[in-house]
């Protein structure tokens, strides 16, 4: 296996070696009101609500997807001891930026304008070139876990 100059492996090397797909299926978000949190997620955010099950008092997971997704999010009671709010930088990925904020703010999220990285950080206003993964919006829920949502248009096309 060659070892890149940042110190990372390559890649392909190790997909290679690895027998084994090793899909993420579930993130948990702590959050300090269940029932507000899903009713941000599925109704603000438009993700499918597929579990809502409770087990007594102190135990209850709600699990909810992006339209699109592979990958789903569970919050509730009793599933992790994470503290509210503490979940930084979720990625979501769009192939239209200005059509995704434009969805957000009619459904009342209090989401950023579409910013892109430019020398000294990020700017106001898409990625000049158009690029995957230069053009980014970013928005938090009811408890502060925040998400970034990036533009990969050429997943549009099928990539």
């Amino acid at each position: 296996m060659s070892t890149l100059p940042d110190g990372t492996t390559n890649a392909r090397e190790t997909e290679r070696r690895s027998a084994m797909d090793w899909s993420l299926e579930l993130v948990l978000l702590p959050v300090s009101d269940v029932d507000r949190a899903k009713t941000f997620y599925a109704e603000q955010l438009g993700f499918h609500v597929d579990v809502d099950h409770r087990a007594g008092e102190s135990f209850r997971v709600v699990q909810l997807t992006p339209p699109g997704s592979a990958c789903s999010i569970s919050i509730g009671t009793g599933i992790t001891d994470a503290a509210p709010g503490s979940v930084r930088g979720t990625h979501l990925v769009v192939t239209d930026i200005a059509a995704a904020r434009a969805e957000l703010v009619e459904r009342g999220v209090d989401v950023s304008e579409v910013q892109h990285f430019a020398e000294g950080g990020l700017v106001p206003g898409p990625d000049p070139q158009g690029r995957d993964y230069g053009s980014y919006l970013f928005f938090a829920d009811p408890d502060g876990n925040t998400w970034a949502v990036q533009q990969v248009a050429s997943r549009a096309a099928g990539r």
